[in-house]
């Protein structure tokens, strides 16, 4: 197992204070990583999970919509142990309304946290990185990175655009130790599917097209997340690993 042990790396986990962040922020935590979570609310849940695995554990309450705070989060971070060898871009919202009725803000809004702000930490990241000559970053891709979905024109195009940013780092920066891949979770029961699923007819209909007959739970998301995280996966670059309990293969 020690391909995917990740005891003295230090993970940067956005978006960590629950749903998938928390529970990639746990898993990391319980392959022997140290982790910071980098909310907009409190992380002090996640922060107790990862140090109920022996490992040292830090939030730091922040939006990271506001592009100023980016480099002051990063280095905050690295406090902690004094390197970051691990940069999970989990955070993201999701604004839905018909195509013809999106607003500019709604557009704004996601197309700023969920693709500026992922280019933007994983350039600093990927400074610090290169120049110590190995690290790895996950992006939480989705997939919506592949299909157009149904009233969420600026989450889609947000997640097609960090698919193509999972590459566009990765055949820069593999040459210099640093992996970049990707996550593209499929129907997760989380705070931003809670719409979807309270329509009992959109959510059987979903339920029925994955083959593992069910939706996936946080705990989806700890294995993989552990395998890019780790020396594992050293030779996987710009790659997409799609969770989704086989919905793409349908």
């Amino acid at each position: 197992m020690k391909w995917f042990d990740l005891t003295g790396k230090t993970a940067l986990v956005t978006g960590a204070a629950s749903g998938l962040g928390q529970g990639i922020a746990a898993g990391l935590a319980e392959a022997g990583a140290d982790v910071v979570s980098a909310s907009l609310s409190t992380s002090a849940e996640t922060v107790e999970q990862i140090k109920a695995f022996g490992r040292k554990g830090a939030e730091i309450i922040v939006d990271l919509s506001d592009h100023s705070k980016l480099q002051e989060t990063f280095d905050e971070a690295l406090g902690l142990t004094g390197h970051i060898d691990i940069l999970v871009n989990n955070a993201g919202i999701i604004r839905r309304a018909p195509a013809k009725d999106h607003s500019e803000k709604d557009w704004f809004d996601v197309i700023n946290i969920n693709l500026n702000t992922v280019f933007l930490l994983s350039q600093i990241a990927g400074r610090h990185m290169t120049e110590r000559g190995s690290g790895k970053i996950i992006n939480i891709c989705s997939m919506l990175s592949y299909q157009g979905g149904i009233n969420v024109p600026g989450y889609t195009a947000s997640k097609h655009g960090v698919a193509g940013l999972t590459k566009a780092f990765a055949n820069e920066w593999a040459e210099s130790g640093v992996q970049v891949n990707g996550i593209a979770p499929g129907y997760m029961a989380t705070d931003n599917t809670a719409p979807i699923r309270a329509d009992e007819n959109r959510k059987s209909s979903i339920t029925d097209r994955i083959p593992a007959g069910r939706w996936g739970t946080p705990d989806d998301v700890k294995g993989p997340a552990v395998f890019l995280a780790s020396t594992a996966s050293d030779y996987l670059n710009g790659h997409i690993l799609c969770v989704d309990g086989g919905w793409m293969a349908r």
